[in-house]
């Protein structure tokens, strides 16, 4: 005679991302007895390696993670299309109202202000992992399913560093065309993509083909571009806005780019339009 069990159902796998040993302790506390699954990382980027070779459901992230912050490493999940849907909570000491909506700029579904109860906690873990699970649903009901994504082996640094590669240009251009209008020094938009100018400034060479500088360029005026087609704003309003220090500057460096000034472009889209 045989017997028929159903299969335990699987269990939740959680990447906790800290490098403070005794607040590690107390959140490790909270989750234990909870039949998640629990993979620890101690840096910001042993925390990245471990989220994109390894299939998680959720990630606790602290902000304060030394050299590279949390908020760098939550950027590049979002910008690695193997990662970019895992539901990221930030649990930081910090309460102020700027790292908070950084932190939720970056892609973070929630922001746990430490201390915390551990109720709190374990409610919107799990508000976040039945929410994942509801996407995935729909998507899955919607569209054939599509196969799992390659991830890089553990051992496959070429794989696992073109990897990274891909997700600093994305996380880097994500932050540029947010606000064209205040682009940080390279230096700052390194630190804050987790790398270094250097390598930066190679990523960009390599898959998009042009210096960071060139990109910002191009990207503030094919905006601006948009912006004389599509609105009424003044023209030094768009210099403005796009990130020129002048109306003569954006006039100059447009008429380079498009070979004709931003007022004949809006005139042959008005006339455009009018036909």
């Amino acid at each position: 005679m045989s017997y028929w069990s159903a299969p335990e159902p699987r269990r939740a796998h959680l990447l906790v991302v800290d490098d403070n040993v005794d607040e590690l302790k107390l959140l490790l506390e909270t989750l234990r007895g909870t039949g998640y699954r629990i993979t620890l990382a101690f840096d910001a980027m042993e925390g990245y390696r471990r989220a994109t070779t390894l299939q998680m459901d959720l990630v606790l992230l602290d902000v304060r993670l030394g050299r590279t912050d949390g908020f760098s490493v939550c950027r590049l999940l979002k910008a690695n299309p193997t990662t970019a849907d895992i539901p990221v909570i930030f649990v930081s000491s910090s309460a102020s109202l700027e790292e908070r909506l950084t932190g939720l700029r970056a892609g973070a579904v929630d922001y746990i202000v430490k201390p915390f109860d551990p109720a709190e906690v374990m409610a919107r873990i799990e508000i976040h992992l039945a929410l994942a699970e509801s996407r995935r649903a729909r998507t899955a009901a919607g569209t054939r399913p599509a196969p799992p994504p390659d991830r890089p082996a553990a051992n496959d640094g070429g794989a696992a560093g073109a990897g990274m590669d891909h997700a600093l240009l994305q996380a880097a251009e994500r932050l540029i065309l947010a606000d064209l209008s205040h682009v940080p020094p390279l230096r700052e938009l390194a630190a804050r993509v987790g790398t270094h100018e250097k390598r930066l400034s190679r990523v960009f060479k390599e898959l998009a083909d042009r210096t960071v500088f060139e990109f910002v360029r191009e990207a503030r005026l094919h905006e601006a571009q948009r912006l004389l087609l599509e609105s009424a704003m003044r023209i030094e309003e768009i210099a403005a806005a796009v990130g020129f220090s002048s109306a003569a500057n954006f006039a100059t460096a447009f008429r380079e780019y498009f070979d004709c000034t931003p007022s004949a472009c809006r005139q042959a889209g008005a006339g455009r339009s009018g036909t």
